[in-house]
């Protein structure tokens, strides 16, 4: 777990599992599999296992780390906790047993919240009846652009505490986006040495769909060669909204 994290809408990270595949656009230039890369050099345990080189990388190939399923339990003070920052909780190599037992975590310890995001929209879609939801977590799915906003009529389907959308990095625009049941949007650029621009227009025209719907609005970054290389301000301001946060002592 990293306390102190640098993503600007959460506090902390929890990896119980680790490794990924690309999958569409927005996983060209991921950062996590060029961490991993670099971690499995360092010799860091949870990373010695290597992906498919079509779709993934050195010490990338999807794990499940039950030994870091008790981590939740040490932790003194609350958090808003970003799931997986490593991987994709619903990556079809991740059995569904596991998947359960991450979930009865944070059902037991409902003075956290906790956000997991996923591009396996249609595995949260199918998987979902048959999961125990707690009431402290919130499910966001990535969306890049509009070819992959079949993903947010997938999430509508699940019965999260509170549904989310990140269209980071924003590759195109999203003009027509269907928020009802969405409770959250984050917007940013993408970052890197080979970072595509995102148009301000793109992330105003989201911005103000938010704002006809009623939705937080969190914009995240312009991005860049670096990820606070364009700063964070949007029309003149910064937007740092969020969705109600309940939190339950243990």
């Amino acid at each position: 777990m990293s306390d102190g994290s640098s993503i600007e809408w959460t506090e902390a990270t929890w990896n119980p599992t680790t490794g990924c595949d690309r999958v569409s656009a927005g996983c060209d230039h991921c950062y996590a599999l060029t961490l991993a890369k670099r971690l499995k050099a360092m010799g860091s345990a949870k990373y010695q296992t290597d992906g498919d080189p079509r779709t993934s990388g050195p010490g990338f190939g999807v794990t499940t780390h039950a030994a870091a399923l008790g981590e939740p339990f040490r932790w003194r003070q609350q958090r808003l906790v970003f799931v997986n920052s490593m991987s994709d909780l619903f990556h079809a190599k991740v059995p569904v047993e596991f998947i359960r037992r991450v979930f009865a975590v944070m059902e037991a310890t409902p003075q956290h919240t906790y956000q997991v995001l996923t591009k396996r929209s249609r595995r949260i879609r199918r998987l979902a009846s048959s999961l125990d939801w707690p009431t402290n977590l919130w499910l966001g799915v990535s969306v890049e652009d509009e070819r992959v906003a079949y993903r947010i009529d997938d999430l509508r389907e699940v019965p999260a505490a509170v549904r989310f959308l990140s269209c980071e990095p924003l590759l195109g625009p999203l003009p027509r986006l269907n928020l009802a049941g969405i409770g959250w949007v984050i917007v940013g650029g993408e970052s890197g040495p080979h970072a595509r621009p995102m148009a301000p227009e793109w992330a105003s025209e989201i911005r103000d769909q938010c704002q006809q719907a009623g939705v937080a609005f969190f914009f995240k970054q312009w991005g860049g060669r670096t990820p606070k290389a364009g700063g964070r301000e949007l029309d003149g301001r910064t937007w740092d909204e969020m969705p109600s946060r309940v939190v339950t002592a243990a």
